[in-house]
């Protein structure tokens, strides 16, 4: 299927189209490793249908986050000029101090060598 034709589709639409795409290539890759799949290009296929699918679904989500940042934009910029400054944070209670690691560090005993066989 063409891009153009995905882009056509509503939301629902491409999200259901990319369900089908899924079970087709599950179907197809089951039928591959059986030995019954007349045309292994139908796998290709299918999964640049998905990609397409995927790529118009993400293109969608793009724009409607741009959109949604420009109301944002002009709502902060409409409430600038109302806005009250935040206090300044207070700075945080000092934590205690934790002793360093070398003392806390149990000691490990150390590994015994092997005598070397008398020649």
């Amino acid at each position: 299927m063409k891009t153009e034709k995905f882009h056509e589709l509503k939301m629902d639409e491409l999200t259901n189209r990319l369900r089908e795409l899924k079970e087709k290539l599950f179907r197809l890759r089951f039928s591959h490793a059986t030995g019954q799949l007349a045309n292994p290009m139908e796998m290709a296929g299918c999964k640049k249908d998905i990609a397409r699918v995927k790529t118009v679904l993400r293109e969608r989500e793009i724009k409607a986050l741009a959109a949604g940042l420009k109301k944002q934009a002009v709502k902060n910029e409409a409430s600038k000029d109302t806005a009250v400054k935040p206090a300044a944070k207070k700075p945080a209670a000092e934590k205690a101090e934790k002793p360093p690691a070398a003392e806390t560090a149990k000691k490990k005993p150390a590994a015994k060598k092997a005598a070397a066989p008398a020649e």
